[in-house]
């Protein structure tokens, strides 16, 4: 049984930063694309950014060069690093997990229940 379970969100004024981790358990993370989408009430939910083993990651033109994701193996976690938010980054954020890269959230197996992220300006 996978399960996927995030943390690390907050309340932050605009400019600040947050980091968020999306702790697995039931299957190494390594082998699987490990994915982050939000959504913002009123809205769909929307791809942020996504890992397969170190090195191999993609980001939304929205967040990129703000936000950078990360893996820790021997932890079994998966982090998404925030910085200069925004208040439109404000949403609730989930992590997902997959065999494959996309951005769309129909390629992916498990979600967690998300956290929510609040950016005031």
């Amino acid at each position: 049984q996978v399960r996927l379970v995030e943390s690390g969100g907050g309340l932050v004024q605009a400019g600040g930063s947050l980091r968020l981790s999306c702790a697995a358990s039931g299957r190494t993370i390594s082998n699987y694309a490990m994915a982050w989408f939000r959504q913002a009430p009123g809205k769909e939910r929307e791809f942020v950014a996504v890992i397969k083993w170190i090195g191999d990651t993609y980001y939304s033109d929205s967040v990129n060069s703000r936000y950078t994701v990360s893996m820790d193996v021997a932890k079994n976690t998966v982090y998404l690093q925030m910085n200069t938010l925004k208040p439109e980054d404000t949403a609730l954020y989930y992590c997902a997990e997959g065999l494959n890269v996309m951005r769309t959230g129909t390629g992916y197996d498990y979600w967690g229940q998300g956290t929510q992220v609040t950016v005031s300006s």
